[in-house]
């Protein structure tokens, strides 16, 4: 599969990076969505320091990743007990 070079922007600077043609708008949009949150704690908290920034946005993206990572795990415990019942009241 070729890769693509590309040039992000991250919280003001520029980051070369070589992707996978395929992964391209995710990288976009997963660098979009770190300068939102590191724009978002800029104004919440009146932080400066760019670095403290991406840290902390870094780890409220973590955080909710996770959170969503174990929603749909519990919905797919779900949706198999539910299979396993109807199966075995048949």
């Amino acid at each position: 599969m070729p890769k693509v070079s590309l040039k992000l922007e991250i919280a003001g600077r520029t980051y070369p990076i070589s992707v996978l043609e395929t992964e391209q708008e995710k990288v976009y949009q997963a660098a979009n969505t770190l300068n939102e949150a590191i724009k978002s704690l800029k104004k919440q908290y009146a932080v400066n320091d760019l670095q403290d920034l991406m840290a902390m946005a870094s780890l409220q993206l973590i955080l909710k990743a996770e959170q969503n990572h174990q929603a749909v795990l519990n919905s797919i415990e779900n949706n198999l007990e539910a299979l396993e019942k109807s199966f075995s009241s048949r």
